[in-house]
């Protein structure tokens, strides 16, 4: 198999200051990209870009921007030297537990705003760029709960939903331009998110959630961020080439083998 390697090119990760979106931004510098790291936490930016450059000797800048804002993505792909872009990678996103029943009016659009509304703006930035250049790669961060009903995940799997489809959408009306576009699709991952979530709503019995959490993957556990990334570098890689429009599972079995 050839070396999986993003030599010579230019990459932008959103949601790059922790989770899934580091350890992305991470793998991508240790295969010779240069790397971008886009948050809303500028600090977090910096410190993780810094990170990152030390980490792998690649070269990492840090972006700040909020990606449901239109003047606020636009601002932060004007930085982009020579205004190039190879690969982009969705990762900024906000989960959120709740039925139909308990999910708020504002929550609902908040989760639109950052999910699905974030998606749009940053790819839309992004094929200003790579339309140009005829060449390109996006991967956006989608879910299982984008095509499996998942407890209490109403809001938050619409927004995935919308993910996958604007995913495939993006992958056909691109073609004549050279860019492909996927997604992938994870169950659990053990974030911050997640030691956070059971923080707040299980104190003291933390670990006895995360083995909850864990068992609902056929694998037994969940996955991580790493793992994420290793697939993430792989469908942006020329390695990946004939590979578009695919919604790409990374599931420890949840979907088909419960």
């Amino acid at each position: 198999m050839a070396e999986i390697t993003l030599k010579g090119k230019r990459a932008l990760v959103t949601g790059a200051a922790s989770g899934i979106g580091r350890a992305i931004a991470t793998k991508f510098a240790e295969a010779g990209a240069e790397v971008f790291v886009l948050d809303l936490n500028a600090e977090a930016a910096q410190k993780t870009a810094a990170e990152i450059a030390t980490a792998t000797g690649s070269t990492c800048h840090a972006l700040s921007a909020d990606v449901s804002d239109e003047t606020s993505v636009a601002k932060a792909f004007a930085a982009l030297p020579e205004n190039k872009l190879d690969v982009l990678v969705n990762s900024a996103g906000i989960a959120h537990v709740g039925s139909i029943e308990t999910t708020s009016a504002d929550d609902f659009d908040r989760l639109y705003k950052v999910n699905v509304r974030g998606t749009f703006l940053v790819m839309q930035e992004a094929i200003k760029r790579m339309s140009a250049a005829k060449s390109g790669v996006i991967l956006n961060l989608a879910s299982i709960a984008a095509t499996t009903g998942l407890d209490k995940r109403f809001a938050y799997g619409m927004t995935k939903g919308a993910v996958l489809a604007m995913t495939l959408s993006v992958a056909k009306d691109c073609l004549p331009y050279n860019i492909r576009c996927n997604c992938i699709s994870p169950a659990r991952v053990h974030t911050p998110f997640v030691d956070g979530f059971l923080a707040k709503n299980y104190p003291g019995r933390e670990t006895e959630m995360m083995a909850t959490l864990a068992a609902a993957q056929p694998i037994g556990r969940m996955g991580t961020p790493a793992e994420i990334g290793d697939l993430a570098l792989y469908l942006c890689s020329d390695t990946a080439s004939f590979i578009t429009g695919v919604d790409w599972l990374i599931d420890g079995g949840f979907t088909n083998l419960r």
